[in-house]
């Protein structure tokens, strides 16, 4: 299920119990997964992982946002 933000991603992950929220910056797309979960697609028979970020559940929304905010801040050319 997508989400458009870690508010969302929180809540599905509290009302699915999964373990992780993600922000998957290919897609815009924000959700709840588990540890084994990949997140690519096929082009030409060849998968291609997606750009995301995925963190424990357990943080607060604000605390997620916080997280990724500092990820960014220290590898400023990721998300581009």
């Amino acid at each position: 299920m997508a989400a458009r933000s870690w508010r969302e991603a929180k809540e599905i992950a509290d009302r699915e119990g999964a373990e992780l929220v993600f922000h998957n910056y290919d897609t815009k797309e924000y959700g709840a997964c588990s540890r084994d979960t990949t997140f690519g697609c096929f082009i030409k028979g060849e998968f291609i992982e997606e750009r995301c970020i995925c963190m424990p559940a357990k943080f607060s929304p604000e605390e997620l946002e916080k997280k990724e905010r500092a990820f960014i801040a220290e590898n400023p050319g990721w998300g581009k």
